[in-house]
């Protein structure tokens, strides 16, 4: 069964979003995001970013898709027509991680990630095939109108990757830090 890790930024009050965008503005977390989400074991091989309709608009129009990995959206209104040929559309997470698995492209994915936004985050994190959600605690209150799903019990803190800057970072006046917990 093929897996997947979920990569998130929330701020004190759980918030993720507003308007369709990010709250805050820290270069430094959205190069950890592209880094991370582009880092392969295998060079030969390739990453998936899973996201909702939402949040794939919600990213600047000259940055999407998503260079250098395999831009999946979910949706049940968009038609393919609506999307780049190379941009992946299906109904549901389920129904993607099935068309990945069942595809020739199996064996060329590295890792899958799901980048947003809230309703895919709950069903990734319920799913047998999450393995591990990368925070950002940004530690500071936004104002936000889309908030991260509670995070289950079964996740535990582990080790974070040996790329991953440790301890609190500062950009801007806002303080921030990297967590990585593993679903048990």
């Amino acid at each position: 069964m093929l897996k997947f890790n979920l990569i998130v930024a929330v701020c004190e009050n759980s918030g993720i979003g507003l308007n369709g965008e990010l709250p805050w503005r820290l270069k430094s977390e959205l190069k950890y995001f592209s880094t991370t989400t582009r880092r392969r074991q295998n060079p030969k091989k390739h990453n998936v970013v899973i996201m909702g309709r939402r949040t794939y608009y919600g990213i600047p129009e000259n940055k999407r898709p998503l260079f250098d990995r395999v831009n999946v959206v979910l949706s049940t209104t968009l038609k393919p027509a609506e999307l780049p040929e190379n941009v992946l559309l299906h109904s549901s997470l389920e129904a993607a991680m099935q068309h990945l698995e069942q595809s020739d492209q199996q064996e060329q994915i590295d890792t899958v990630w799901i980048v947003g936004g809230s309703q895919v985050y709950k069903e990734a994190m319920d799913s047998p095939r999450c393995h591990r959600l990368y925070l950002t605690k940004i530690l500071k209150d936004f104002k936000c109108d889309t908030f991260f799903p509670n995070i289950p019990a079964d996740f535990q803190e582990v080790e974070p990757d040996p790329e991953m800057q440790l301890g609190i970072q500062q950009e801007g006046g806002i303080q921030y830090e990297y967590k990585v917990l593993e679903k048990q």
